[in-house]
């Protein structure tokens, strides 16, 4: 383009006012300035885009022309800054998260009812999968934010801790069971666990494995809710999460077994890539993630 825009925007508002004085007001600009810059664009342009006069400026056909096509521009640039001014304020925009059924149902929930409250019209979207399927719906760009149970590793992705979680075996409220279990004693019960593609699954696999110990479940379920009502059926033995089973183990639907030594804890966390920076609506929403994990934290 071998003509500046700032040019286009002064002979827009010149044609808009029809003057090259109301023009230089509403430009913060001088009068002669105008003048120039409306000679060099017809300069430019090889064409006469004005017919002067004493009571102002007349476009010539040639310039009505021009104008035609400069207003919807200038309207599509005034559009997309009140567009990018909703955005900051977040006043429009999508959030896109990645999350499964129960880290949404048991953790997420209380955010997103807090959030969209604040914020209605941002509009969510969530994707439920696997972990590492929620992972790769941020690495292919269709989710900004994953969260998912830890631990987990990718070089792709900055992943970040937000809560603490135990893991613990559950049965039912008159289950026969012992004081005390030894990791041993425990893979002896009949177990209800998460099927093996699940990040939870591999976890307690893992740490049993690190003592010498296979566990073979009797049962093996894709719902960590199921776990819950499965025990308290008296079908077996679940290894659930205590601080997303709190209320069926304050009901006594079901009773924790204690294991000795526990297992060790671990975390929930939330992953987005590592080299892309996040909305400013995803960048809310963690906050007020953050807010509650340090609500004593000044301000």
């Amino acid at each position: 383009m071998k003509t500046k825009l700032d040019y286009y925007r002064i002979f827009y508002e010149t044609a808009r006012y029809a003057s090259f004085s109301t023009a230089a007001q509403h430009l913060y600009i001088s009068q002669s300035a105008i003048s120039q810059c409306i000679h060099q664009l017809e300069q430019d342009l090889d064409t006469q885009l004005f017919i002067r006069s004493r009571r102002g400026v007349i476009l010539t056909k040639e310039g009505a022309l021009l104008y035609q096509k400069i207003e919807s521009a200038m309207q599509a640039i005034q559009q997309g800054e009140t567009l990018l001014a909703r955005l900051h304020h977040l006043e429009s925009g999508s959030l896109v998260i990645a999350a499964g059924d129960t880290i949404t149902s048991h953790y997420l929930l209380p955010y997103l009812e807090q959030f969209h409250a604040i914020y209605p019209g941002i509009r969510i979207e969530m994707s439920n999968s696997y972990s590492y399927q929620m992972l790769q719906l941020v690495k292919e760009g269709n989710a900004e934010l994953a969260f998912v149970n830890l631990p987990v590793t990718d070089e792709e992705l900055c992943i970040e801790p937000c809560l603490e979680i135990h893991d613990i075996f559950v049965c039912s409220a008159d289950y026969n069971a012992k004081q005390s279990y030894t990791w041993e004693e425990m893979s002896q019960e009949p177990l209800i666990l998460l099927e093996k593609n699940s990040t939870s699954r591999r976890y307690i696999d893992k740490k049993f494995e690190e003592k010498q110990i296979q566990l073979k479940p009797q049962i093996e379920i894709a719902a960590h809710d199921l776990l819950t009502r499965f025990a308290s059926i008296r079908l077996g033995v679940s290894c659930v999460i205590e601080e997303f089973s709190k209320e069926s183990l304050e009901n006594k639907v079901i009773k924790k077994m204690n294991l000795t030594p526990p297992l060790p804890p671990r975390n929930i966390g939330y992953a987005y890539l590592r080299h892309t920076p996040l909305s400013l609506a995803a960048q809310a929403f963690l906050k007020l993630i953050q807010e509650n994990q340090h609500p004593n934290t000044p301000q």
